[in-house]
């Protein structure tokens, strides 16, 4: 939960710096907002989860 959340700030976060910036277009960024919102009922969804999950945990596992 804390991970999907944390993705869910950061992916919003580059939303909203896209569209400031001019780099997308706002109907572009809304259509992509409703594809994620869409996919995510989806039976792509699972394994959409998994598949970041096991990144985070990569990312998690790699010491410096």
């Amino acid at each position: 939960m804390a991970i999907s959340l944390s993705v869910v700030l950061l992916l919003a976060i580059v939303l909203v710096v896209l569209i400031r910036s001019g780099s997308i277009k706002p109907g572009p960024a809304i259509v992509a907002a409703l594809f994620g919102f869409f996919l995510a009922s989806t039976g792509m969804a699972p394994p959409i989860e998994r598949f970041m999950n096991s990144i985070a945990e990569t990312i998690n596992q790699i010491s410096f």
